[in-house]
């Protein structure tokens, strides 16, 4: 049975990205879960979980488990103690990142809806992701996960050729 104190980390889902390198645990899928996520993160000093960023289709929340992990959320950074729980409500409001600001490794539990398809923003960047499947849902052949700068945009139409032009 998994165990948040106890997590069995992927070495898959270890990622070593400058800056966002962290360690995961798939505790809600380890569990059997279908439609909640639940992902035992660590991060070292210094790192953050992922980019500033909100969802259109899926609410989150993050526990703090240990040490003293940051959330930047619209309101600014704030630092969190074990024990504290932060929601983000689909849509811009809900924007946040998780980062370790400390000197000293911080654990948090994400928790998060899997609804399918999902679009995911991210305002520093400029960019968007769109998917056709749950995040964290296992890939498929004919899926689309993809992300696009919106300077990228083009016109609907752009490319079209109405049915009798051709």
């Amino acid at each position: 049975m998994p165990n948040i104190f106890e997590p069995d980390f992927d070495p898959a889902e270890a990622t070593d990205q400058s800056g966002f390198t962290r360690r995961r645990a798939r505790v809600g899928r380890q569990s059997g879960a279908q439609r909640l996520g639940a992902s035992v993160y660590e991060l070292p000093p210094g790192e953050a979980l992922c980019p500033y960023h909100w969802h259109a289709g899926n609410e989150e929340m993050v526990i703090a488990l240990s040490g003293r992990p940051s959330i930047r959320t619209p309101e600014g950074w704030q630092e969190l103690e074990p024990g504290e729980l932060v929601p983000f409500p689909r849509g811009p409001e809900g924007a946040h990142q998780i980062a370790n600001r400390s000197d000293q490794d911080a654990r948090v539990l994400m928790l998060g809806e899997l609804n399918g398809p999902e679009v995911v923003v991210y305002p520093d960047s400029g960019k968007t992701a769109a998917m056709s499947r749950a995040p964290g849902a296992p890939p498929e052949d004919d899926e689309v996960n993809a992300v696009f700068r919106f300077d990228d945009e083009v016109d609907y139409f752009l490319d079209e050729e109405p049915p009798g032009a051709r």
